[in-house]
């Protein structure tokens, strides 16, 4: 179950492939790659900005030399929230609670007779050990993010098994001794879901059950995951940038204000150390994200190709 909460909490933003916002395009990225090389700004060693995917099929993981070799020449590895916080489970019991909805409002509140029976029936096959009238408290994306399967159709590989990348980082980190930072709070990422209604996220956990049986979500999550594979960073998000997620109208709360809060922490950090940034990838690509932001700042970020 510890594991799962590590998993749930490092997974919030894997809904927010693509969402764009509005700037200059000056400095939007067009080449294909994850890891991106940051330097200038009077910084005396380069740091590296790295684009994960939250939780992927076992077979489809893949960590680059190149990354490898970037993540040894750092002295420092940062990620969207400090992973030794989530490992220690006294510092994160007080948030459990938070992942529960306001005023003793369950999902039976909020879904039809219908959909309740949908939610409450994949719940009862899933391998959460927990009853569901535990689960209907929860708030529906805490949900999603606990269960890939409700994510729609999640490809985990052909033994089941998933990854995710923030965690193989963290163990290299670990052997190495290496720093670790975040760029902002665990409870600042929980904070989140209390800007989304509770009715939108309980109809996104909804469409994401039922498009477990829909082929043509099979299909884009397989596309998506080729994109990654293929460093596709602009093709992820131009993919994404539609109504499916049924997140329009939330994309300065999931992204965009996120992305701009990280650039003065992420430039103290480097004014100091050479840092190894690890960041879901729908975070990188597009005018208000952070390669862009980066470069606005006065930055030079270039592609480490392999």
């Amino acid at each position: 179950m510890q594991k799962k909460i590590v998993l749930l909490l490092i997974s919030i933003m894997v809904v927010t492939f693509g969402l764009k916002a509005q700037k200059t395009a000056d400095h939007v990225p067009t080449e294909k790659a994850l890891l991106w090389k940051i330097d200038g700004n009077e910084m005396e060693t380069p740091s590296y900005l790295f684009g994960t995917i939250h939780m992927i099929g076992k077979d489809d993981y893949i960590l680059r030399e190149s990354v490898k070799t970037a993540l040894d020449n750092s002295s420092m590895i940062t990620f969207e929230i400090n992973m030794d916080d989530m490992t220690d489970m006294s510092a994160m019991l007080p948030l459990v609670m938070k992942m529960f909805m306001k005023n003793d409002t369950t999902l039976q509140d909020l879904l039809s007779e219908e959909d309740y029976q949908v939610v409450t029936d994949h719940f009862k096959k899933s391998a959460l050990p927990l009853p569901m009238s535990f689960l209907e408290k929860m708030k529906p994306m805490f949900l999603t993010m606990l269960d890939p399967e409700a994510m729609g159709s999640f490809d985990m590989g052909d033994d089941g098994e998933i990854v995710s990348y923030e965690m193989e980082l963290y163990a290299l980190a670990q052997e190495q001794e290496k720093e670790i930072g975040g760029l902002e709070t665990a409870e600042y990422q929980m904070s989140v879901f209390d800007k989304i209604p509770y009715q939108v996220q309980a109809d996104m956990l909804v469409q994401g059950i039922k498009s477990g049986h829909d082929t043509t979500s099979m299909d884009q999550l397989q596309q998506m995951v080729q994109m990654y594979k293929d460093q596709d960073i602009q093709g992820m998000q131009e993919m994404m940038d539609d109504e499916t997620l049924g997140v329009k109208g939330y994309e300065d709360v999931l992204l965009v204000d996120r992305n701009r809060n990280w650039i003065p922490v992420m430039g103290e950090m480097m004014g100091k150390k050479q840092v190894f940034f690890a960041v879901g990838a729908g975070h990188l690509g597009g005018e208000e994200g952070v390669i862009a932001l980066l470069r606005d700042a006065g930055y030079k970020v270039t592609p480490v190709m392999d």
